[in-house]
């Protein structure tokens, strides 16, 4: 096998086939695509954005164009205490408490005049514990964050002050394109198994069977279907948030840098296959490559059920697509609602 720096110092680019991949080195083969995909100064010394700048205003009108039906599907998992977190690193579920109910209403308790009654609640939450983005300041590369700035200048116990989350609140509107890559892959049931690592010439190869609906280019969104979600409200949360899963393989990074997508999400945990593609101890490579280096926003725990059936009974895999992430000032990551309208 060719080694990684031997592949990257004669000018040619990391392998795309996983097999290739030096299984014994994590940190060569990280680095060579980091080194290879990185976009750092691109849009300028203070770029807070990455890759979400190839979405503009055409961008958004060509996505606009694409409504047919007004169809409107929704792509987020509930927020509530039935998800699947599991503590991992203080990750947990939602806890919804409500401060007035209509109990205190009909006791006229409340204290409003002429018989006006009312509810309110407040939640707590981890701001990635559901369906969300993760924001260029979630991840960093040997302590340096997105476009080369040091880590700690960027996220402070202030919160993310250069890349905040709140920076891209009114960016992520877009196409949309469905890579059904369950369907595509293992028909006879739409999922693919835990460990199954989605490859470069897989991508291609479900986007020429859906058809040119589904052709992938500058500032989309794309959203991969693995049928993981699908298997874990069948057969229970179990490792879902975590675990073993589906994902992409690390060697999607250059697909991810060429094709100039503004943003992708997964209907996984952890958007990257689980457990990642070395016997050696590794923690999610891609997201090492794809946030800080290449400056990609990347979605986690999508909803793409009704969506991959809307699709496919209409014969089109493209739409508008709205997810705009909460204005948290300083935030790394946050809750979503995406909206694809067919």
């Amino acid at each position: 096998m060719t080694d990684t720096n031997t592949r990257t110092g004669t000018g040619q680019p990391p392998t795309e086939d996983p097999s290739e991949l030096d299984r014994t080195d994590p940190e060569a083969e990280i680095a060579a695509r980091a080194e290879a995909y990185r976009n750092w100064g691109r849009w300028g010394d203070d770029d807070r954005l990455g890759t979400l700048n190839f979405i503009d205003d055409a961008k958004r009108a060509e996505a606009a164009a694409l409504v047919r039906d007004g169809r409107a599907v929704s792509l987020s998992q509930s927020f509530d205490m039935n998800g699947p977190q599991k503590g991992w690193r203080r990750r947990t579920n939602p806890v919804h408490t409500m401060l007035d109910t209509g109990t205190d209403a009909e006791r006229g308790n409340q204290g409003f005049p002429h018989g006006l009654g009312g509810a309110d609640d407040v939640i707590a939450m981890p701001l990635q514990c559901s369906t969300q983005w993760d924001g260029l300041g979630h991840i960093f590369d040997h302590g340096r964050a997105w476009n080369g700035r040091r880590a700690g200048d960027v996220v402070t116990s202030d919160g993310d002050l250069v890349t905040g989350i709140e920076h891209a609140a009114g960016v992520i509107v877009s196409r949309g394109v469905l890579l059904d890559l369950g369907r595509h892959l293992n028909p006879e049931t739409g999922e693919l198994p835990d460990g199954y690592a989605i490859t470069p010439a897989e991508l291609r190869s479900c986007i020429e069977a859906q058809g040119a609906s589904s052709s992938v280019g500058r500032g989309d969104i794309v959203v991969i279907r693995t049928g993981h979600l699908a298997r874990a409200r069948r057969d229970g949360w179990g490792d879902y948030a975590g675990g073993a899963a589906p994902g992409l393989s690390l060697t999607t990074a250059g697909w991810l840098h060429d094709t100039e997508i503004a943003a992708i999400a997964t209907d996984t945990w952890g958007f990257e296959v689980r457990p990642n593609e070395f016997d050696v101890p590794a923690f999610q490579p891609l997201h090492q490559v794809a946030i800080p280096n290449i400056g990609l926003t990347i979605g986690e725990l999508w909803d793409l059920e009704e969506l991959a059936e809307a699709c496919a009974e209409l014969g089109r895999y493209e739409f508008l697509l709205t997810a705009a992430p909460l204005r948290i000032t300083g935030a790394v990551g946050s809750p979503v609602n995406p909206i694809a309208v067919l």
